[in-house]
């Protein structure tokens, strides 16, 4: 199984490092609104901060819902192509995560893209919350439906830090 960018909220403290990271990376400004991962609080107590990105969906619903077929996956990431994309925005009100980004100053809508597989979040995540990592699956029935849960180990991943 292909590694997964995995979020563990309990560890995340809202500092937006992650978003940081990604803009520079990707745009090379530091604008939060340009990254293709987003820190969310939700309120009240007890406050939990939630980094939202993509999840690299087995079946995406953004690339069923294209209508340009500008959305395909490659060695298990969903990938925009920027030259066949409309702009049209199917794939943003279709992710059910929420998790593709527009911003006025970029013309396609944007997705985490596992930074070519070693997500600089990851690396740059002072608190661990962010993992990528094989994910561990089990299978199993829940009233006559086969259903598959994935989850990471936390706590034997190991981390590469960036100097």
């Amino acid at each position: 199984m292909a590694k997964r960018l995995t979020v563990v909220p309990e560890r995340c403290s809202g500092c937006r490092i992650c978003e940081t990271i990604c803009a520079l990376q990707h745009f090379g400004v530091n604008n939060p609104k340009k990254a293709a991962i987003r820190v969310t609080v939700l309120y009240p107590h007890p406050v939990i901060r939630m980094p939202v990105v993509c999840r690299q969906c087995d079946q995406p619903k953004c690339r069923e819902n294209c209508p340009a077929d500008a959305i395909s996956v490659n060695n298990g990431v969903v990938a925009i192509d920027a030259a066949a994309c409309v702009s049209c925005r199917q794939c943003v009100t279709s992710c059910p995560f929420g998790a593709i980004f527009v911003h006025h100053d970029i013309e396609t809508p944007f997705k985490c893209d596992l930074c070519a597989g070693k997500p600089q979040c990851v690396s740059h995540c002072p608190k661990d919350a962010l993992l990528y990592a094989h994910m561990k699956e089990v299978e199993y029935v829940e009233k006559g439906e086969r259903k598959k849960l994935r989850y990471a180990e936390i706590g034997k991943e190991t981390k590469e830090r960036h100097a």
